[in-house]
């Protein structure tokens, strides 16, 4: 039975009758005609629809009447994320990009100078956020995780997290996510990948064979499906016979999927005007043309707007302390208590509705192995910004999924639990809710983009989006930036290598092992044909 708060709410939604549900994107139905235009032409709420008459386009999966009201908050807390996330507590993230790859020999490189990433000295980062003094609060007890070289888990942990000791400080601001370069069989390995551990039921396989078969190939026809190249099957997700707990699952990576697919387009470099800047065709081909993939974007965001919430006596009792300018220190609190206000009023997850019943406590235990593997997959992205973001992004959600699942209001009491959660799991958390509403605020600049081409030019955009990006930016390839490019990019690489022959060993191999590689792959590409004669490659959501 649903709680009291949620019936009332329910009770007061129903009271404004969905007038236009059958014309917009954000309902249940799987959208089949239009579905640009029905992104591209959809009008953001203003106002919350459960307090006032306006148009209802029906409820997100767990929460209630939670479309438009992310919609109607969503300005305000990108504008507040986008302050916090600049300011010295949230920008600064400590990380490991030089772990090997566990699942197979990583050699795919990002040749592009945009892959590579800047660092900070640990000079530069306040002495109590250092790993030394960090790891004497924060690091558990060898009883309280499990270790594997260069990182670990606690029980509670949705995601491996990495060593303290280990990597490099790295200043979010100023290294981006957006369009690098990074394309092709390693990219598409990656999320292949992913998507297979959508796979649930592998235990149960030994007892009922048949399971492993339809486990498998449920998470291929759902990857089929969310990448664009399905064989016209319902998503997967749409299976009446799945349980909510492995719904939620496959919203949660797709969303994620979909959002880093928009920085993606929102933050494209134009190879014949050498200038950053929103790619219509890019977002098209992606997304709008896969309403449903929109759609997990706000479950994602109203996921984490959740967990802010539940998190935010935490948040708000936390030591922000930096450069011990008390303005600084208050300005940094001022803007957390307002994002954890926006977060009480539209994160409405309900997340007592999942993992119950008699089976509840094994298909958390898989569910989090599963997430965890994923975090563990990153390890295996072969362009250095890309691997950054998507360690951030995994360890934000993994972290809103400790909160929601893993901890009662007890444990989120900081008086009693003062070091609930690591420093890294704080920023991440807060860099991944912005990462979500940044993704729902730029749909606004691409609709803009839309409403401004005329019928013509409409119809070229929707052409231009129907191919892959090797084709709409031609200069585009895995081994990308030749010439002045490479020597530039290859000399912020030495220094990036020296840096880390100079802190430890261990970084040093990598980081020789990684630069071998690159010259091989730069060598290799003089001599490699172009593969034109084999046509464009497949699109890479």
């Amino acid at each position: 039975m649903l709680p009291t708060s949620l019936l009332l709410l329910l009770a007061a939604c129903l009271q404004h009758p969905p007038a236009s549900a059958s014309t917009s994107f954000l309902t249940d139905a799987l959208v089949k005609e239009n579905q640009v235009q029905q992104v591209l032409e959809h009008q953001p709420a203003k106002d919350t629809t459960c307090r006032r008459d306006t148009t209802l386009t029906g409820p997100i999966e767990t929460t209630l009447c939670d479309y438009e009201t992310v919609e109607s908050v969503n300005e305000e807390l990108f504008t507040n994320l986008s302050e916090l996330v600049k300011t010295p507590f949230f920008k600064y993230f400590r990380v490991d990009l030089y772990r090997d790859c566990p699942f197979w020999e990583e050699n795919g490189f990002c040749m592009n100078r945009e892959c590579g990433i800047t660092t900070v000295d640990e000079s530069e980062i306040p002495e109590k956020w250092r790993a030394a003094a960090l790891s004497k609060v924060e690091l558990p007890s060898s009883e309280q995780r499990q270790s594997l070289p260069g990182c670990y888990y606690r029980d509670s942990d949705y995601c491996f997290l990495d060593d303290m000791t280990e990597g490099d400080y790295i200043d979010l601001s100023v290294n981006p996510e957006r369009f690098t370069g990074y394309i092709g069989p390693s990219a598409h390995r990656i999320w292949s990948t992913i998507y297979q551990e959508n796979c649930f039921g592998m235990k149960d396989a030994q007892d009922a064979p048949g399971m492993l078969f339809a486990a498998s190939r449920h998470a291929k026809t759902m990857y089929r499906d969310l990448v664009g190249v399905g064989d016209g099957l319902a998503p997967a997700t749409q299976d009446g016979q799945q349980c909510l707990e492995k719904r939620v699952y496959y919203k949660v990576i797709s969303g994620l999927h979909a959002s880093i697919s928009t920085h993606i387009c929102a933050e494209y470099f134009n190879q014949t005007t050498g200038e950053w800047g929103p790619n219509l065709a890019c977002f098209i081909n992606r997304v709008a043309a896969h309403p449903e993939r929109l759609q997990y974007i706000y479950f994602n965001t109203v996921l984490m707007l959740r967990a802010v919430s539940r998190l935010g006596p935490y948040l708000s009792a936390y030591d922000y302390c930096s450069s011990g300018t008390h303005e600084d220190d208050k300005r940094t609190l001022d803007v957390v208590g307002r994002v954890v206000g926006l977060a009480r009023e539209a994160g409405r997850f309900d997340e007592s509705v999942l993992f119950r019943g008699e089976d509840a406590n094994v298909l958390k235990e898989e569910f989090k192995q599963h997430f965890r593997n994923v975090s563990r997959i990153m390890d295996c992205v072969g362009c250095d910004k890309c691997r950054l973001w998507g360690k951030v992004q995994t360890t934000g959600v993994a972290t809103a999924l400790k909160i929601l699942f893993e901890l009662d209001e007890k444990a989120l009491d900081p008086r009693s639990n003062a070091n609930l959660l690591q420093r890294s799991e704080v920023v991440a958390l807060i860099n991944t809710l912005y990462r979500f509403s940044e993704s729902l605020y730029v749909v606004g600049r691409f609709r803009e983009m839309w409403a401004a081409a005329d019928g013509e030019g409409g119809e070229r955009i929707l052409k231009e989006a129907e191919q892959p990006d090797t084709a709409r930016n031609p200069k585009v390839s895995p081994v990308a930036g030749r010439a002045s490019k490479d020597a530039e990019y290859f000399y912020v690489r030495i220094i990036e290598w020296i840096g880390a022959c100079r802190r430890g060993t261990v970084g040093c191999v990598s980081a020789v092992v990684e630069g071998v590689r690159w010259v091989w792959g730069a060598c290799s590409a003089v001599f490699r044909v172009s593969g034109k004669e084999r046509g464009p490659g497949r699109v890479e959501f």
